[in-house]
């Protein structure tokens, strides 16, 4: 069987059981139920569909058909009917397109602050599911997923594609099997938060659903630039560059460093503007790990990642791999069969760089996944680490000092003020649990 022909019979009999098998699609009634032709693809569910929901979803129709669109702006929603056919049904709420028996795989591309609700309401419904980075808003929603989507057979990849670019994953891999001796500091460069604002209030267009687009988080007066893609530089629906770069740049730091951090000091400026962006003006963080690696985030530097041992240093962005140990791979190769930091690698897949590139991959990897109910390169519980130690720099700066974290339990060490910071108050209606 071919990964582009997976069919819903064939993914069954891949599946562990009859128990897996019918918890992949709620059935219908014996009345309703259609027998399936052997050749029929799993259907998709995409939801959210601006720029990078139509990215993934483009990838993912290679394996499987778009059955059906969910978008809060009717504009975006009939426009992304537009792009993929005029088969798939459209949906203005996302609950209603869960209910339907023929979508198998969910799609999650909105706003971060929907994402962790979505996927515990896909996972439950029975639907394998991609869902875009960063992974949570806090530090308490990725325990909820840990618990949820570990306590249920669905198979889940999330977006943090460097994993799947060639010259992160080398850049990994080099680190792991000692090319740089032993490891002693990370750097991860981003480039500063936008500012703007004041912004003026608005009327809601008629076309949006300004409700439920703010979903748990609180209700507010509509401002256009809390929506779509400026979201990203509001606290109240996002971390800002922390989390939106740090869900690449930091999660391919700390796959190298196979530890978690115990101390963070964060420090940052903010903006004091009403009805404007308040995520940090400038912003630094600087982590020690528990096997005494240093991870320092910055946002002033040349953007990407520098690794650092005791023998060598490689600096890797998504323009490449440099230093003397990458220079060093044309005389002593670094074979991909000798890979070893992801168990489930499909070899037959190309090498793949840059962004479009590597969500060829990473879509792949999740449909390998999907046929082999093994676990995907972005698994969970890897996410849910990595994102944390995001979350755990906003903290730090937001609070303005330096704290002590636990890994294991997932509390800050005798610090009631900061643990406050590990969840937030979900407006009634939206609650997730």
């Amino acid at each position: 069987m071919t990964q582009n022909n997976l069919s819903r019979r064939n993914f069954i009999s891949t599946s562990a059981g009859v128990i897996g098998a019918a918890a992949a699609w709620p059935m219908l009634s014996m009345a309703d139920e259609k027998p399936r032709a052997k050749v029929e693809r799993l259907g998709i569910g995409a939801i959210g569909m601006r720029y990078q929901g139509s990215v993934i979803t483009e990838q993912a129709r290679k394996y499987a058909d778009v059955v059906a669109i969910t978008d809060v702006d009717r504009h975006v929603r009939e426009q992304a009917r537009a792009s993929f056919g005029s088969t798939p049904r459209i949906f203005e709420d996302y609950q209603d397109m869960l209910a339907r028996p023929d979508i198998d795989v969910v799609l999650i591309a909105t706003p971060d602050h929907w994402h962790t609700k979505m996927l515990v309401d896909a996972v439950r419904a029975g639907k394998d599911v991609y869902c875009e980075k960063p992974l949570t808003l806090t530090i308490d929603e990725g325990k909820i997923l840990r618990n949820v989507v570990g306590n249920s057979d669905r198979v889940v990849q999330v977006g943090t594609w460097q994993r799947s670019d060639h010259n992160f994953r080398l850049a990994v891999e080099m680190v792991h099997q000692g090319r740089l001796g032993k490891l002693q500091r990370v750097t991860c460069t981003t480039s500063k938060n936008p500012t703007g604002g004041p912004f003026q209030t608005m009327p809601v267009p008629e076309h949006f659903n300004w409700d439920l687009w703010q979903g748990p988080t609180p209700d507010v007066a509509y401002i256009p630039q809390r929506a779509h893609y400026t979201f990203r530089w509001w606290y109240e629906y996002s971390g800002g560059k922390m989390t939106d770069w740090g869900a690449h740049h930091i999660d391919i730091a700390q796959w190298a460093i196979q530890s978690l951090p115990v101390e963070i000091d964060g420090r940052a400026t903010f903006p004091d503007i009403e009805n404007g962006f308040n995520v940090a003006k400038d912003f630094a963080a600087d982590y020690k790990y528990a096997n005494g690696v240093e991870l320092k985030v910055s946002d002033e530097g040349r953007d990407g990642i520098l690794f650092e041992g005791d023998k060598g240093r490689i600096f890797v962005n998504r323009g490449g791999i440099h230093g003397a140990p990458a220079e060093e791979l044309k005389s002593n190769p670094f074979p991909r069969e000798s890979f070893k930091a992801y168990d489930n690698d499909n070899l037959s897949r190309p090498i793949r760089t840059g962004k479009i590139e590597a969500i060829v991959n990473h879509m792949g990897n999740f449909f390998d996944c999907v046929e082999s109910r093994k676990q995907t390169i972005s698994d969970i519980e890897s996410q849910h680490r990595s994102v944390s130690t995001c979350h755990l720099g906003n903290i730090s700066q937001r609070l303005g000092r330096p704290l002590k974290w636990d890994p294991e339990q997932e509390v800050f060490v005798g610090d009631e003020e900061a643990n406050k910071w590990l969840k937030r108050e979900y407006r009634a209606g939206f609650e997730i649990g």
